[in-house]
């Protein structure tokens, strides 16, 4: 199975950049992971800049790729509901699990409506530079949950 995330920016320098890279390659040990990032849209309204993106995203997809989108409007995962979830992914034999993180105007409306299942990483707005490490460190706390490796201790302070 692979583990892809589908961005509509680019890829972050610095300390946040670094950070996604790191828990990448760490989950990458034991998971294929891709990160894909396509061209931001310049069009010149946030509806018309949303169907642009979400075109393009939509063009990056797989054929039989699960798709997860990433949005204020999805579900809130634990760490170990997301471990759950990898795990259902992994045995029911998904080619892939897709991961769709908007622009700093969201994702098209069609494209998660389209989407599989929704997360939301809780109500507060993340920078999307911060939101790709979130989501590659819970990829790999999750890994490593169902692992039983000591990354993720249930008594940690929450």
């Amino acid at each position: 199975m692979i583990l892809r995330l589908l961005h509509a920016g680019t890829a972050a320098r610095g300390p946040l950049g670094a950070a996604a890279d790191d828990y990448r390659e760490r989950l990458a040990r034991h998971t294929r992971c891709e990160e894909v990032f396509v061209k931001p849209s310049k069009q010149k309204t946030p509806a018309a800049a949303l169907r642009d993106e979400g075109d393009r995203l939509r063009a990056a997809v797989r054929p039989r790729e699960r798709l997860v989108a990433l949005t204020p409007a999805g579900e809130p995962w634990s760490s170990e509901h997301l471990a759950t979830r990898l795990a259902a992914w992994m045995m029911g034999g998904e080619p892939a699990i897709c991961f769709l993180l908007g622009s700093a105007d969201g994702l098209d409306e069609p494209l998660i409506r389209d989407a599989a299942e929704r997360w939301s990483f809780g109500p507060l707005t993340l920078p999307h530079d911060l939101a790709r490490v979130v989501l590659w460190e819970q990829l790999y706390r999750a890994s490593s949950i169902l692992r039983g490796e000591p990354y993720h201790r249930a008594d940690q302070v929450r």
